[in-house]
């Protein structure tokens, strides 16, 4: 008879005898069939009747005991096929695709959604290799991995949390990435690999195009940086070489005039003479906020120590620069040099405008491959909040600036309370050679 139309038999358990008088009814029977088998043994062959009566009676419990348990053993296996049948229509319907392999890892079961994301029927699934759903290059490393893995006696696990993991489509061999996990259980002495994968094909080109946006955009804005160094390095040099050198004349000139002109005179040529000496000086000034000429003629090292007197000079804040290595970073690739520089310059910043320090502590080192940074301070701190803003251009064209290079900047909180910056970029990163 068809599963569908087989009457359900009811377990003892769930039928009237579960009532304590029926209990107490069949306890009582029971009993009084115990009693009736001692007084007949006793009695022996004096009353055959009733020997004959209690061994017609046994053997009529022997069979209702029989037929209760062979009810029962036909309930146990409607039962397990009702719950075969409700597990195979759960994994059915799930959206994930449902893999079960044997100890030989041969598949036992393929699941609907398995069919649609490896594009093979079920019925040509089952009892074949998994191997053939994995491409080529990976098959024997699977294969160690799962049998490693039924040796941990681990229930579960995720699968490749390093590496992307990639399947086989059968219609056209085409591969795709997938996640999954995988379970194991014993039963009846073989055990039993489940894997639950997911196809993430669209969710790795969408991560793909991400990742390659934002490679674009820091190409584009490591570019645009150049561009603003060479305009800033031109304007410097010819704020320092031409408007410097016709300031220096007419100062000359106007100090020719001066000894001509009658002594009442003289105070007002003074005058001019002190606001070009200003100009002078707020030539210079512009200058090297542009970018400091030292820095291409003498390097970074002396670049750098410049940078801190002048801002020691400026600011009131104490602060002593150590430099290491100092023959590296004066041959350092020049995007590495301004890089660098850079940090140096809006970390000072920084500490003038937000921090509130007495004291700054800096080094500048290269070695072993890379060029490190590190300014800490004794002020008032920064707030994670205060990293999140989005009007701190300044840290975020630093960190976008050290990243184009293949390098890293940390922004915390220094021992003496106040902001530490450490910046690490490879002497010779990507873009380092421009």
């Amino acid at each position: 008879m068809d599963a569908a139309h087989r009457r359900v038999l009811t377990s003892v358990k769930g039928s009237a005898f579960r009532h304590p008088a029926a209990i107490a009814a069949i306890a009582a029977a029971l009993g009084a069939l115990l009693a009736s088998n001692a007084y007949a043994f006793i009695r022996g062959t004096d009353a055959p009747w009733l020997l004959g009566a209690v061994i017609l009676s046994d053997v009529l419990a022997v069979g209702v005991g029989i037929f209760v348990a062979a009810r029962e053993v036909l309930v146990a296996e409607q039962r397990s096929e009702a719950s075969d049948a409700r597990l195979g229509a759960v994994v059915d319907s799930a959206m994930d695709a449902i893999i079960t392999v044997d100890a030989a890892q041969r598949i036992v079961q393929f699941n609907r959604a398995a069919e649609q994301v490896f594009r093979m029927p079920r019925e040509r699934a089952l009892g074949t290799p998994l191997a053939q759903l994995i491409p080529q290059r990976f098959r024997d490393a699977h294969h160690g991995h799962v049998a490693s893995f039924g040796r941990t006696g681990v229930t579960s696990r995720r699968m490749g949390d390093v590496t992307t993991l990639w399947a086989l489509r059968q219609d056209n061999g085409e591969e795709f990435p997938i996640e999954a996990s995988i379970s194991q259980v014993a039963e009846g002495g073989t055990r039993y690999f489940t894997v639950i994968l997911r196809d993430i094909t669209l969710r790795k080109r969408a991560e793909d195009a991400i990742l390659q946006s934002q490679r674009d955009l820091r190409e584009l804005s490591a570019r645009v940086l150049d561009a603003r160094e060479e305009e800033k390095t031109r304007i410097a040099r010819e704020l320092h070489d031409e408007l410097g050198q016709l300031l220096t004349a007419l100062k000359m000139d106007l100090s020719w005039v001066r000894e001509r002109l009658p002594g009442e005179l003289h105070a007002k040529t003074d005058g001019m003479a002190a606001l070009l000496d200003q100009t002078v000086a707020a030539t210079r000034r512009i200058s090297a906020d542009l970018r400091p000429l030292m820095l291409d003629d003498l390097g970074l090292a002396d670049a750098a120590r410049w940078l801190v007197e002048d801002f020691s000079a400026r600011s009131g804040i104490a602060c002593r620069m150590e430099v290491a290595g100092a023959a590296l970073l004066e041959t350092m690739p020049k995007p590495v040099a301004t890089a660098l520089y850079r940090a140096i310059q809006e970390s000072l910043t920084n500490i003038a405008r937000h921090a509130g320090a007495r004291s700054a502590w800096a080094s500048l080192a290269a070695g072993d491959g890379e060029a490190q940074f590190e300014i800490e301070d004794d002020g008032r701190g920064i707030a994670p909040e205060d990293l999140a803003k989005t009007r701190s251009l300044g840290l975020k064209g630093m960190r976008e600036r050290i990243a184009y290079l293949g390098g890293s900047l940390e922004v915390a909180r220094a021992p003496r309370g106040g902001t530490r910056v450490r910046v690490r970029v490879p002497l010779h990163g990507r873009g380092a050679a421009a």
